[in-house]
């Protein structure tokens, strides 16, 4: 597998993250496309297996495969980006602003949300027979996700925003787990494996992923959910995505960092007795 020591992967966290930040506006953007759409459609391979299976773990089991794919083709996810960028800022690499994070995170929010709109539109032509009949198994297993995860929420008041916003923290520490993991090895299986562990996880558990949240409920507007645009951005969007910067920096990011990027000082050996009898 090619193991390589925390200390190791430390240094490529913020190399990666020196890297997206002055990565040029076509390239961000591109990247950020790709990435969205990719995982936009292997979320809904993942739904059409829990429907077609009946079986949850089995989507889950499978969903994987689209982050692999992107993270081997080199395409960023909004995620990784609210993990890996802040490093190369607090390291203070040369051009590495706030306004360069900002910029960053801005432009990959797009490219995602834009890749996983498009898949969303291409899977409601196919789930609808390009809206001439009414959606299929698929269609309409995806329009009710997106009711339960905006309206159910809604329904608890505050209570449901906490519960929202603890599944975004739980799963961009997952999500960016697996961002880490893959920098933990030099080769293509290595990566995969390492990858696909934290992110089978994030998925059968259920906690809200904003990138996969851009095509789930999009597809459950365009395909007859019972709520509003509205109550996407409020009860799930936005919440979701302070989640994940919180979850993504604090229990990956910055805990990868503080310990081995910029390890403490090693404590001193105690002196041993017969050397304290001698002096």
């Amino acid at each position: 597998m090619s193991y390589l020591a925390p200390a190791e992967f430390a240094t490529k966290m913020i190399d990666a993250g020196e890297s997206k930040a002055l990565m040029s506006t076509r390239d961000t953007v591109i990247r950020a496309f790709m990435a969205g759409a990719i995982l936009a459609l292997a979320a809904a391979f993942a739904v059409t297996v829990t429907v077609q299976t009946g079986q949850p773990i089995v989507g889950a089991l499978l969903f994987p495969v689209g982050f692999c794919m992107l993270y081997l083709l080199g395409f960023d996810l909004v995620t990784g980006v609210f993990t890996l960028v802040p490093l190369a800022w607090i390291d203070k690499r040369p051009g590495v602003s706030m306004k360069a994070l900002l910029r960053n995170w801005g432009l990959v929010f797009v490219g995602n949300f834009a890749g996983a709109l498009v898949v969303a539109l291409m899977m409601a032509i196919i789930v609808t027979f390009a809206f001439t009949v009414d959606p299929n198994e698929v269609g309409q297993a995806l329009g009710t996700i997106g009711e339960s995860r905006t309206v159910g929420y809604a329904e608890h008041g505050a209570a449901g925003m906490l519960t929202l916003f603890i599944r975004g923290v739980l799963c961009n520490w997952m999500v960016s787990t697996g961002v880490v993991a893959a920098m933990m090895s030099t080769s293509v299986s290595g990566k995969v494996i390492a990858m696909w562990m934290p992110i089978l996880v994030f998925f059968y558990m259920g906690f809200e992923h904003s990138v996969v949240n851009m095509f789930l409920f999009p597809s459950g507007l365009m395909l007859g959910g019972d709520f509003s645009l509205g109550d996407y951005l409020l009860w799930n969007e936005i919440p979701t995505i302070i989640g994940n910067i919180v979850g993504g920096l604090t229990f990956v990011g910055l805990t990868v960092y503080a310990t081995h990027a910029r390890t403490g000082p090693s404590r001193p050996q105690p002196v041993a007795a017969e050397e304290k009898v001698s002096a």
